[in-house]
């Protein structure tokens, strides 16, 4: 059996990742966790997150994958370093890819980044831009009630387009000409984010920008996957898989199984 990428998230966002690499290397095995039970993250304090990504990770490699994709802007942030000391094979985060991507966009050097607050307050979009374009001005926004409404499926509600309203409205009239959704929740509200925001603001998902480092990373270390046979995924989800199911199979446009996982330990102690 040839050995999986292994994707986690807090729960259904890292799906736009997930979708993405399906996409780009077909050929390649999935292994998805959506921490759906725990989620969001954003508000969690850093040491909860980052005990809950090692709980996460403890769990995908008894699956033997070859990489490690963290599809979560906030574990990213303050768990990744954490995950890439203690395990020996690569580990890619979703917000060096997102912050290349905003910088080959914008031409004004004017960038917005919304995502939890867990990511907000860690400014780590803001030091992965001044990184690679030290001049650049970042305006940020915290907007907490986005992943929540994706998790419950309500993408297209008519509420959903008034809580996205309400929370941009303090960056519409920003010079901003891209603005990165740091959150892989935030991609399923792309189309209502995009009608508040104007079409002179694009809008910057990792999604793509991962799959295209995870498949350089497994081109250079000769680690594609070879097999003819197009693999079988496998979903697992700590929270309502009926759900999960839902929401999954119709970002994914295909039928999946999805096993749920119950956590002996759901906080730290």
């Amino acid at each position: 059996m040839q050995q999986a990428i292994a994707i986690l998230d807090s729960g259904v966002g890292g799906l736009t990742v997930a979708k993405e690499i399906m996409r780009q290397l077909p050929q390649e095995k999935i292994i998805y966790f959506g921490d759906t039970a725990r989620t969001p993250y954003g508000p969690r304090p850093a040491e909860e997150v980052i005990h809950f990504t090692h709980q996460i990770v403890d769990y995908l490699l008894q699956y033997h994958p070859k990489m490690i994709v963290i599809a979560c802007n906030t574990a990213t942030a303050v768990a990744m370093e954490k995950i890439r000391a203690r395990v020996p094979i690569p580990v890619v985060g979703v917000i060096h890819p997102g912050a290349r991507a905003a910088i080959k966009t914008t031409r004004k050097q004017i960038v917005g980044v919304i995502g939890t607050e867990g990511t907000i307050k860690s400014r780590a979009y803001e030091f992965a831009l001044r990184q690679i374009s030290p001049t650049i001005q970042v305006v940020t926004k915290a907007c907490p009630l986005f992943v929540p409404l994706v998790e419950r499926g309500m993408f297209r509600a008519d509420q959903t387009s008034q809580v996205v309203a309400d929370s941009l409205a303090d960056l519409q009239g920003a010079p901003m000409d891209c603005l990165i959704l740091g959150c892989t929740h935030y991609p399923f509200l792309s189309d209502v984010i995009g009608s508040v925001m104007g079409p002179q603001v694009s809008l910057i998902s990792s999604a793509d920008e991962t799959a295209r480092e995870v498949s350089t990373i497994l081109y250079h270390k000769g680690m594609l996957a070879t097999s003819p046979v197009m693999p079988v995924h496998q979903f697992f989800c700590s929270g309502d898989p009926l759900m999960f199911k839902k929401i999954a199979q119709s970002w994914l446009n295909e039928q999946i199984r999805v096993t749920p996982v119950v956590w002996q330990v759901s906080h730290i102690i």
